[in-house]
């Protein structure tokens, strides 16, 4: 029993850091530094970010993102998510985390890092209307949909599946504002009222696809170890159950019901969720780190 539980832990370990057999080197790095960084303890972006709701926030994200035709083009062109789905994981937890946890040297070092590897993602799709367009992953229309998406989906899971936010929603959309404005993205939405409606501006645009349909048949079935299948099963009910109706009818998916009843997934992914905090322990290694810095600014 205890070696299944050791690897049951490692393999989930795993999940999250590309398989790394230490603590990668990135977020020990977060200890160092010369300020706070753009959130503190106490704020709303770290009681989200800290919390395990980012896990089943990542599924519904994707989802959303899947919905821009220019965005799923970049993603189907140069992505390489099939083949290496824990790097691809890896790499969007470490912008994540950087911006979150890392001082403000850090945060825009990261964000700079990830706009340059955006560079080379252009080419054509086609749009809601039928018409064909350019894309760059560095387009404005593209990349505030991409932080639009990640915000709803980080604050909807919270709101549903986590514990309470300080300052509200709107704090906590003001705050990560500051990872929008990092990735060069004009007026990002600091209320949830705002979202809400630069969300429902995309609305005209964004659509069904091969690609997308090609998208949900990975996310539905992703290459993960047997022991955590049940769990991501129903994380990924959960992640279909919050998004808003007009987007999930877009993907073509159905809340989780049984036979004419709606399964509530509340309890059920808050279990998954808790049994997941069991195994990655109470303190995320990058938030670790931070501590260490801001107590080291504070003793000073």
């Amino acid at each position: 029993m205890v070696n299944l539980l050791s690897t049951w832990r490692r393999q989930l370990i795993g999940t999250f850091s590309n398989n790394a057999a230490e603590i990668p080197q990135w977020e020990l790095d977060l200890a160092k530094g010369d300020d706070t960084g753009y959130f503190g303890t106490e704020s709303a972006v770290w009681a989200v970010h800290g919390s395990m709701t980012p896990i089943i926030a990542g599924i519904r994200a994707l989802l959303l993102q899947a919905l821009h035709p220019g965005a799923m083009a970049g993603v189907h062109d140069f992505s390489d998510y099939k083949e290496d789905p824990l790097g691809r994981l890896a790499g969007t937890i470490r912008w994540i985390f950087t911006v979150t946890y890392g001082d403000t040297k850090a945060a825009r070092s990261g964000s700079e890092w990830v706009l340059r590897l955006h560079e080379r993602v252009h080419g054509t799709y086609e749009d809601a209307a039928g018409l064909e367009r350019p894309y760059s992953a560095n387009d404005p229309e593209i990349a505030r949909w991409v932080h639009l998406a990640f915000t709803d989906a980080f604050l909807s899971s919270h709101q549903r599946f986590g514990g309470p936010i300080p300052g509200g929603p709107d704090a906590y959309v003001s705050e990560w504002a500051v990872a929008g404005e990092l990735m060069r993205i004009d007026n990002p939405p600091r209320s949830e009222a705002e979202l809400r409606a630069q969300m429902a501006a995309y609305d005209g645009e964004l659509r069904d696809s091969a690609y997308v349909r090609e998208a949900l048949g990975f996310l539905r079935r992703p290459p993960l170890p047997r022991s955590q299948l049940f769990g991501y099963r129903v994380l990924f009910a959960g992640a279909v159950a919050s998004l808003e109706p007009r987007h999930r009818q877009m993907l073509g998916l159905k809340e989780p019901r049984l036979g004419p009843f709606r399964i509530p997934m509340r309890l059920p992914v808050k279990a998954v969720l808790g049994v997941i905090r069991l195994g990655l322990g109470p303190q995320g290694p990058s938030e670790r780190s931070a501590r260490e810095r801001i107590e080291r600014l504070a003793a000073r």
